[in-house]
């Protein structure tokens, strides 16, 4: 099955909150929470502490300007910006130590944090407990690289433990081809495919497994290996993904492409992949990034992008990051940045188009301004002026020709992961929706979730009018199969 033609009708399907006590109690928990995170600057303070909160805010607004003067301009203004974004919350501060509410606010802002993270856990789906173990693969090859993670390969001894495991393993040398490589291991015989490196490696990898529907194994032993993060393996104990290669189990998930580059992770558009694209960014990336952005962010440089996410138009974009299912928000403090499922056959989208300090004090006034912009979709198309724009694909430069498209491939993988994955978690809900929370804990029927908007497609619904791939070879849809909650892990 070639992976950029895979089911598009696959789509995951919606989740259901927690039957019983679990998720009642956690909406329960939450409620309370977001009520006394209320109560308590009330009590403390009476009526002031509407004035305290617009303090708070104020500190914050101007804590975001100071940010936005370091990383936008140079000079005397950087030093301002420095001493603002630290002076403003202190200040803050010692005005509640002052005032005798600085117990009080930082209680609050505790139970809002818990109001929130109880009502996302609450709303979850719930986990599913089947599990099938998958056969044993008879001509297993693995491609390692020595020089990922800085030399995790040799460390952990990873050649001589897939040998001993019964795998072919074929140590990657400088300027070697990993596609032609991975399709010749397909042609001699492999019927699973494994790669102990990065990101960027296991992409290409990943993309000939999809291609021969071949299953793919991942062994952390790059330096990020956010994939491997995602699927739940320990980073630090690459030796225990070994396990996949012999045995395991097996789950399907997704690939997204830029136009016809395959990413894992994601593919990054504007500042970011105009900065990777210094050759100096790996070796000094805060130094880096500080002496590039300016440029990018207000100068001549600065790159101004369009983006069309199924039916929505956005332009004048600094930053965009198309990523392959969506990535959880900063603020989920149980597992930032991570995403929740590989499978649900949709792109994550994020996008910021700040380009001055009063829209930059506006998001952090407003979050909800427009200067930060998060939705999904089953395809974006990328443009700018140019011919060609620098992309990062999880964390590579490549040079594209514009326009871009970034689609996703539903199910077009298959990954062998060992039985046990210490962080493996359950996918927190998308949004705290207080009605329904409410609806939750007084142990109510759930209404269904209302269509999306124009635009922003729903993670738990199929768009209408999409088919499966040529041929009118369908794939029926899982129900709840995911990497966090429910899995369809299945025999080869």
């Amino acid at each position: 099955m070639d992976a950029r033609n895979a089911d598009p009708s696959r789509r995951l399907v919606s989740g259901v909150p927690p039957e019983g006590e679990g998720g009642t109690a956690l909406a329960r928990i939450s409620l309370s929470a977001l009520l006394a995170c209320i109560l308590v600057p009330l009590v403390a303070a009476g009526l002031r502490s509407v004035l305290w909160a617009l303090i708070g805010i104020a500190g914050l607004v101007l804590a975001a300007v100071g940010v936005w003067w370091v990383l936008a301009h140079t000079g005397v203004t950087r030093i301002v910006g420095t001493v603002l974004s630290v002076a403003a919350p202190v200040t803050v501060l010692a005005l509640y130590a002052a005032a005798g509410l600085l117990g009080p606010a930082l209680l609050s802002s505790g139970l809002l944090v818990l109001a929130v993270v109880a009502a996302r856990r609450a709303l979850a789906p719930a986990p599913s407990a089947s599990k099938e173990a998958a056969g044993t693969p008879r001509h297993p090859w693995v491609l390692m690289n020595r020089r990922s993670g800085g030399g995790k390969v040799q460390r952990f001894r990873l050649v001589d433990e897939a040998r001993a495991a019964g795998c072919r393993v074929h140590v990657l040398d400088p300027g070697q081809d990993v596609t032609a490589l991975a399709r010749q291991a397909v042609a001699d015989g492999a019927d699973l495919l494994g790669v102990a490196g990065g990101d960027g490696t296991q992409a290409l990898v990943a993309d000939v497994a999809a291609h021969h529907d071949v299953p793919f194994a991942v062994i952390p032993a790059g330096t990020r290996n956010h994939f491997a993060l995602d699927l739940g393996l320990d980073r630090d104990d690459p030796v225990a993904a070994l396990e996949a290669l012999t045995g395991g189990v097996e789950l399907r998930v997704d690939l997204g492409y830029a136009a016809d580059r395959v990413f894992v992770n994601n593919a990054s558009f504007g500042t970011y992949a105009a900065v990777v694209t210094d050759p100096a960014y790996r070796d000094a990336k805060a130094r880096t990034v500080l002496q590039t952005l300016p440029g990018l962010l207000t100068g001549e440089e600065a790159p101004s992008l369009r983006m069309t996410a199924d039916r929505r138009h956005m332009a004048g974009l600094r930053a965009l990051l198309v990523s392959n299912n969506p990535y959880g928000r900063a603020v989920d403090v149980s597992h930032p940045g991570r995403r929740g499922r590989l499978d649900t056959g949709l792109l994550g989208v994020a996008c910021v188009r700040v380009t001055s300090t009063a829209e930059a004090a506006r998001l952090a006034s407003r979050p909800h301004s427009g200067g930060l912009v998060r939705l999904t979709a089953d395809e974006v198309l990328v443009e700018t002026d140019t011919a060609t724009m620098p992309v990062g694909i999880d964390g590579e430069y490549v040079d594209l020709p514009c326009p871009v498209v970034c689609r996703s491939a539903p199910g077009a993988l298959r990954v062998r992961v060992p039985r046990h994955r210490p962080g493996r978690s359950r996918p927190p809900g998308r949004t705290a929706d207080w009605p329904r929370v409410a609806r939750l804990a007084l142990r109510r029927p759930l209404p269904r979730q209302e269509e999306p908007g124009p635009g922003q497609k729903s993670e738990t619904q199929a768009p209408p009018g999409r088919c499966g791939p040529p041929g009118g070879a369908t794939r029926a849809p899982r129900e709840n199969a995911g990497l966090g909650g429910n899995e369809m892990e299945r025999h080869p």
